[in-house]
Formats: C-alpha cells, structure tokens, sequence
C-alpha cells in the first residue's frame, strides 16, 4: 500500500496496512536545543528535519505551488534593532515588534488594517489575476504529479485568522458590530480569490486534501461568538468546499489551536471535515469522535506535555489514544510545534515507540 492510498483509507475507516508517520515540525528554541544534542547543523528547519527523521510529513507533504494570500507579499523592513528585539515595517503600514532569534508572534504598535480606506489599499494584494500566483510552467508542474504514490494539498487560507493578523482581535472585534457589511466584503474577496484560483488550477491536478488556518481559539473556547461565525464564516466556506468537492477533493483539514470544540458543529456543517492539531489539553478528542462520528477526521492529539515529563508518561499517552487509533480517521502526531522542553533523545524515544504503534518498520 503507497502513501497515497493508505492516507485516502485511514480517513475512509477503512482497514490499512499501517497508520501514517506524521509530526507537526519543531520550535526554534527545540532545534536550537538538539543541535547541541546530536541532530546534524545543517537540518535547520521544519521539513529538512522531518525528512532527516525519516518522517512522512505534516511539512514535508506537498502542496500546490500556488499563491492563495497577499500577492506579491509585501516587504518588511527592520527599523531599528537591539539586543535579540527588532521594531519591524510589515509592508501594510503596520508596525511591530518581535525576537530575533528565539519563536514568538508579533506584538503589534499599529495594526495595517484600521478602516475601509486601508482595506482599499489591501485589496489589490488579492487579486486572484496578478501574475505569480500560478507557476508560468504549470503544465510542467501538473505533469510532475501524474502518476505519484504520494498525496497532495492544496493550502486554501483562512477567513477569521488572516483579518486577525491584520486588524488584532479587539479591531476585527469591533469591526463586526460596528460595520458588518465591511467584514463581510473582507471576507466575500477572500472566497473569491479562492474560489478563482481552485477553478484555474484542480481541473489539471487530482488534489487529496485543502488546508485551511483558523487560529481563532485559546484554551477557553473561540475568539469571536459562534452565532457570528455562523452567520459570516459558515456560508463562505461552504461555497469553497463547494468547489473543491467539484473536483473529487473531499478531505478538508483546518489548522486551529485551543479548544475548538464549540466551532466544530459549523466547521462540519460548511464542509471542513478534518480537526488539526486538536491540542489534547483543550480540546477531547475522544469526545469529538463521540459527538460526529465518522464524520469527523483527525489529526494531532498527543499531548505535547507527555514528551516533557519523559518516557512513561509517553508511554501512558500512546496507550491512552490506542482506541481512538484503532477506530480510524485518525493519524497521531504531537498536538503543536514541539517545544524546547523536549530533549533530542527524548524524541527519538517518542518516534520509536509511535511507530511500534503505528505498526511502521524503518529500514
């Protein structure tokens, strides 16, 4: 069985000859660390190191080589820098600071996006007709994926997590009391955008899976009310995955972190199927199964605090996910990035034992 087939047959319960090797790359601070440790000097990010590992993805899958976001991007300049700290331009008329050289998100001075007339001069950014967004040697890169064992993606964006980035949470906030229609056109241009590019691209490539981002929960439940989400988010992803399953794509995963669970109901009502990374100390896995059924897929679940408290209690969280494994739709990985608390050999630990679990032999 090739990795193409075994992915297709895990989230269609159906009987595989194992579970694919997937984890959900690493921290800086943890690459930092284990190159102390023993891994090689030149394996310095997520995929170089995922393959050295002799991992199966999350970031070493492929994914379209097509550009669903602010095209061009714009550049960021640094305006002044200082002991590991930088003050940075974002190119959008943002400004924020941030590390240098350890992992962390931005901490905005003055988000981009404020009002209507910032978002006019956003706007052209996604235009789904400026050049670049599709390779100019597409027929080459269509052909390449002909024949392959192997599955594809295709990153389509995010609704909520995108204006966030842009306006902050208490801007976007606000903006949907205040100027509804304003979120909502934000929001229409972003399906539009989408929805143009899959209708250029998929009629050449049979894509596995769509990818979404929605960081818009914390541990406490989501960012913005669900009866808005319903009413904004729910009907636009639905016209995208509308599309998607047009061209046979019926696998759609969203990437969103905390407890996600009061989202789900409408995640699947639009169409998103696939629950990613499912951090295990918010979010139950196991209660997600209960609630939906096979209507759900999964990925991620292993609780990221079990590889910092070391070998047994790694032990105990493989066999805590066994049932859920056995039921399918499910590949397990490490609920985040892996942090810095987690040694190199540690690790290898975990990925010894996962893959006994999984019932992978290395070579």
């Amino acid at each position: 069985m090739n990795h193409r087939e075994r992915f297709h047959r895990i989230f269609q319960f159906k009987d595989v000859d194992r579970v694919c090797d997937y984890e959900f790359g690493f921290w800086t601070e943890t690459i930092d660390r284990w190159h102390r440790e023993g891994l090689p000097l030149e394996k310095r990010d997520n995929r170089g190191i995922e393959l050295y590992l002799g991992l199966e993805g999350w970031d070493c899958l492929e994914f379209l080589p097509v550009k669903t976001g602010l095209w061009p991007v714009p550049p960021t300049s640094i305006i002044e820098e200082w002991e590991g700290r930088a003050r940075m331009n974002d190119g959008m008329g943002g400004i924020y600071l941030c590390t240098t050289d350890t992992s962390s998100p931005p901490h905005y001075e003055r988000y981009p996006l404020k009002n209507r007339e910032d978002w006019e001069k956003i706007r052209p950014f996604l235009d789904p007709d400026t050049p670049g967004r599709i390779p100019l040697n597409w027929s080459e890169v269509t052909e390449r994926y002909r024949d392959r064992d192997y599955p594809v993606g295709i990153n389509v964006g995010s609704l909520y997590g995108w204006l966030r980035d842009w306006m902050g949470v208490k801007g976007l906030t606000i903006a949907f009391y205040r100027d509804p229609d304003w979120v909502g056109d934000m929001m229409d241009t972003l399906m539009e955008l989408w929805i143009s590019i899959i209708r250029r691209v998929l009629p050449y490539v049979d894509v596995d899976f769509s990818s979404w981002w929605e960081d818009m929960c914390y541990n406490r439940g989501p960012l913005l009310g669900v009866r808005h989400f319903e009413e904004f988010m729910v009907p636009r992803y639905r016209k995208v995955v509308n599309v998607l399953e047009e061209y046979g794509v019926k696998i759609h995963f969203l990437d969103c972190d905390g407890d996600i669970s009061a989202l789900v109901p409408g995640w699947i009502k639009a169409g998103i199927n696939g629950m990613f990374p499912n951090e295990a100390r918010f979010t139950d896995s196991y209660e997600l199964r209960e609630n939906y059924g096979q209507k759900v897929l999964l990925m991620g679940s292993v609780n990221k605090m079990a590889l910092i408290q070391g070998e047994k209690a790694i032990d105990r969280e493989i066999e805590r996910l066994t049932p859920l494994i056995e039921g399918g739709g499910f590949i397990p990985m490490v609920d985040h990035r892996c942090p810095p608390e987690v040694s190199y050999s540690i690790y290898q630990y975990y990925l010894r034992n996962k893959r006994t679990w999984i019932s992978r032999t290395m070579p």
